[in-house]
């Protein structure tokens, strides 16, 4: 296996800590701008949280609610009520807080009296911390300690963004492994800016998304450390955060494909690859209990709430005949809103010769069948495709092959302005979704005509929604 460019450590201790530190600092000294790139994406996304959202004001903050309740109600139904099971407590907050959507849809009746919840439970484990700080908080300021008083809403919303922020340092790594400053740069900037990124790590940051694309960040960086020095401690991360991921949600087990099939892009390499696998089993065993034990609290949820091991939580699939409007259609489309993505599939074919290649191309392929292929192809109130936000820190990869292509050749200032309009686009479609002239879940190809970069649409524009489903 080849080893990276960066100095030998000793051996013992200091090989396992100083190895992993000297390669976080080496790409810091010659790669400044990339990390004025984070640090500018960091300050937007921190503008957005305030700007486009009820955090201005403490009385009508509602962070957990709709979908984000189904995921957070596990923390005070553990922590303050001790209720998993009927979780009786929802009604009486629902009647003060008004979080549940109109209906207590998060939970289903069950055959022995149970009531279950029907989100998974990962992202409450995320959120813990932050849970334990906004109950410190709501003590202190006089509060109610109830778990959805403004203190918890306040810092259950600043969650995904901590999550985020500090995985935007790390993931700038991964793409300077492999890419130039300059591309960094352009990259971490269009992938998070350009896209719908900011809506659901700045703003609907309650859901899974943003937590999961911190969780990608790790797997890439993970896979990378596995190969170029297989370790256990590499191998249990691996295996713990595709656990953890998988827990906050089951379809997300599909970054499996990462480290399975990195580094096989030719026969050389996929010889060398398994050649590992075999030298190091213990790793592969490790990796499989540090999954099993990261998902190992929604099989004991389901065990004590259900009196089974596992739950079908009701979610339906239509992999023969996959909804293709989830891409290309003028409701939610992914490359209709947010068309910079057409780059992010533009740039798998740039990939030849990257470890990367046959990894992300399989990820890509798998994650977007299962995505356009679940029946309640609406996703609920979405600016463009939220379902594939987590992806990301992945897709990032092709775009980057893609922009140091183009940065290359006479191309490269019609894709820069390109670019640049592409991300105004997106930055004025924020703040037409967040005042609801893009609307969440009634949108068409004629209403988007009609309300494209208008900020103050008639009423006639307004009349060509689709009716309410």
């Amino acid at each position: 296996m080849r080893c990276p460019p960066w100095p030998e450590c000793g051996g013992g201790v200091a090989k396992v800590i100083g190895d992993p530190f000297r390669r976080l600092i080496t790409p810091m000294r010659s790669a400044r701008l990339s990390l004025l790139a984070v640090l500018l994406t960091s300050s937007v996304l921190l503008w957005t949280r305030f700007e486009y959202s009820e955090l201005r004001g403490w009385a009508p903050m509602k962070v957990t609610q709709w979908d984000a309740l189904g995921y957070y109600q596990y923390l005070p139904a553990v922590f303050l009520y001790d209720d998993i099971g009927r979780q009786d407590w929802v009604e009486r907050i629902d009647s003060v807080y008004h979080m549940s959507g109109g209906s207590i849809y998060q939970v289903t009746e069950l055959s022995n009296g149970n009531r279950a919840t029907k989100y998974f439970g990962g992202i409450a484990v995320l959120q813990l911390p932050f849970f334990a700080i906004g109950h410190w908080a709501a003590g202190l300021t006089d509060h109610p300690q109830d778990g959805f008083s403004p203190p918890y809403q306040w810092v259950i919303a600043f969650s995904p963004l901590v999550y985020c922020l500090l995985a935007l340092f790390l993931w700038r790594l991964v793409l300077l492994r492999y890419f130039t400053d300059g591309t960094v740069v352009l990259t971490i900037v269009m992938v998070v800016l350009a896209t719908n990124a900011i809506q659901y790590i700045s703003v609907d940051n309650a859901q899974t998304h943003g937590y999961l694309f911190a969780l990608y960040v790790l797997v890439l960086w993970a896979t990378i450390q596995w190969h170029d020095r297989p370790r256990w401690t590499w191998a249990a991360v691996l295996g713990g955060t595709i656990g953890l991921a998988t827990f906050c949600r089951p379809t997300e087990a599909v970054m499996l494909f990462l480290p399975l099939l990195w580094n096989t892009h030719t026969s050389e390499a996929a010889k060398a690859k398994w050649a590992a696998f075999r030298a190091h089993r213990t790793h592969i065993v490790v990796a499989v209990l540090a999954a099993f034990v990261a998902f190992l609290p929604q099989l004991i949820y389901w065990k004590i709430v259900t009196g089974s091991w596992v739950y079908d939580v009701g979610s339906k699939w239509d992999f023969i005949n996959p909804h293709w409007r989830v891409l290309v259609g003028g409701e939610k489309g992914w490359f209709i809103y947010t068309p910079i993505t057409l780059f992010f599939v533009a740039g798998l074919f740039y990939m030849k010769g990257q470890p990367w290649r046959k990894s992300v191309l399989t990820y890509f392929l798998l994650n977007t069948w299962i995505i356009i292929a679940w029946s309640d192809w609406h996703y609920g109130g979405t600016y463009s495709t939220r379902a594939l936000v987590q992806s990301y820190p992945v897709l990032a990869l092709p775009f980057a092959a893609l922009v140091e292509r183009l940065l290359n050749t006479r191309w490269k200032w019609p894709a820069m302005a390109l670019f640049a309009y592409l991300l105004c686009v997106n930055f004025f479609q924020i703040k037409q979704y967040n005042n609801t002239v893009i609307h969440y879940d009634r949108m068409n190809f004629a209403a988007y005509r009609a309300v494209y970069l208008d900020a103050d649409p008639t009423a006639e524009d307004r009349a060509l929604l689709s009716p309410e489903r």
